[in-house]
């Protein structure tokens, strides 16, 4: 089943107001109980848990950011 326009622009609040600072925590906590690596290494680390973190949730970004697909024309004023 499909979301609807407003249901994707509410998902995707809530995945960056909630979700995205939990994961970066949890991610955060997960790397501290490892030894430190070279900081080169820690700097790929977070980039690419900080671009993984994107993909599942794809199909709920997309067109986010555009005009409402369902919503009336506007009337032009003339």
């Amino acid at each position: 089943m499909a979301l609807s326009y407003k249901s994707r622009r509410r998902w995707a609040l809530v995945l960056l107001l909630i979700g995205l600072p939990v994961y970066i925590g949890l991610a955060w906590f997960l790397l501290s109980l490892f030894e430190a690596p070279h900081f080169l290494v820690e700097i790929g680390i977070y980039v690419g848990l900080g671009v993984i973190w994107a993909f599942p949730f794809k199909a709920i970004f997309k067109g986010v950011g555009q005009a409402d697909p369902d919503a009336a024309p506007e009337d032009p004023e003339t």
